[in-house]
C-alpha cells in the first residue's frame, strides 16, 4: 500500500467538509422554521444560500483535483446536527429555543471555520492557489456568519431567553 501524504489528507478533509455542507443544507431550513426570532430566521435563510455556493466551490476544487465530488461520512457534523435536533425537540415553544438554535448553529460554524482554515493552509502548502482562493472565500463567509450569529445572540436572543 502506498504511503499516504498531504494530498491524500487534503482530499479526505475535502470529502469530509463536502459531506458536512450537504448535511447542513438539509438542517438549515428546519432550523429556520423552528426559529422564533425574525433576525435568526433570516440569518439561517441567508446562510442556506451561501452554503449552496460553498458546495459549488467545493465541487470546483474536486474538479481541479480531477476527482469526483464525493462526501465521506463526517461523524462530527452528524453529532453537532443531532444536538441541534435535540434542542428543537426539548426547547420547542420555550423562550430559550432561539438561544439553543443559535448555539447549535455556532457549533456548526466553528467546525466549518476549523476545517476550512486547515484546508486553506494545506492548499497553500500543496501549491494550489485556485483551491486556496475558493477555500478562502468560504472561510470569510463562515467567519462573517459566526459574527452575525454572535450579534443576534448578544443583542436579542439571549435577553429573550433569560426573560
Amino acid at each position: 500500500m502506498a504511503e499516504k501524504d498531504l494530498n491524500d489528507l487534503f482530499l479526505d478533509a475535502l470529502k469530509d467538509i463536502y459531506y458536512a455542507e450537504k448535511q447542513i443544507l438539509k438542517a438549515l431550513p428546519k432550523m429556520a422554521r423552528a426559529a422564533n426570532s425574525d433576525k435568526l430566521r433570516a440569518a439561517f435563510e441567508k446562510h442556506q444560500d451561501e452554503t449552496e455556493g460553498q458546495v459549488e466551490r467545493l465541487e470546483k476544487i474536486f474538479e481541479l483535483l480531477g476527482k469526483a465530488a464525493r462526501g465521506k461520512k463526517c461523524d462530527a457534523i452528524e453529532g453537532i446536527i443531532d444536538e441541534g435536533k435535540e434542542i428543537m425537540e426539548e426547547y420547542a415553544d420555550t423562550p430559550a429555543l432561539d438561544a439553543g438554535l443559535l448555539a447549535a448553529a455556532q457549533a456548526v460554524e466553528h467546525y466549518e471555520i476549523s476545517r476550512y482554515g486547515t484546508l486553506k493552509a494545506w492548499a497553500a502548502k500543496l501549491n494550489n492557489p485556485q483551491a486556496l482562493k475558493l477555500l478562502d472565500q468560504t472561510l470569510v463567509e463562515e467567519k462573517k456568519t459566526d459574527e452575525t450569529l454572535t450579534k443576534i445572540a448578544e443583542t436579542a436572543v439571549n435577553y429573550e431567553a433569560a426573560a
